[in-house]
């Protein structure tokens, strides 16, 4: 029995019927589709975690931004930092932060 979706096949011949083996065949996808849920949700579950552990407070923020009196705008997580905050704050351009998270 092959499942379409995910490429998983399965072999039985250990029952003495063919719908016995089938139906255990069934039963092991099922069981690897659950595994594969589960793993995913894990790795969700460890992707989030940093957020839980950081405390949302003074000193914790992703990003600076001074205004007055330099200019400076400061991603914390790569010390990535332009002094063209016009671009940053008026336009939205924050491709330079997000290459520099991507380069982590």
């Amino acid at each position: 029995i092959t499942h379409k979706p995910s490429g998983y096949a399965v072999h039985v011949a250990t029952e003495r019927s063919q719908e016995q083996n089938r139906e255990t065949a069934i039963a092991m996808i099922k069981a690897k589709l659950y595994k594969r849920r589960e793993d995913e949700e894990r790795a969700l579950a460890r992707g989030m975690a940093i957020s839980k552990t950081t405390d949302i407070e003074w000193g914790n923020q992703i990003r600076s931004y001074v205004l007055h009196p330099y200019k400076l705008v400061k991603d914390h997580r790569t010390d990535e930092e332009t002094s063209n905050t016009d671009k940053v704050l008026g336009d939205g351009d924050i491709d330079a932060f997000l290459d520099a998270e991507a380069m982590l």
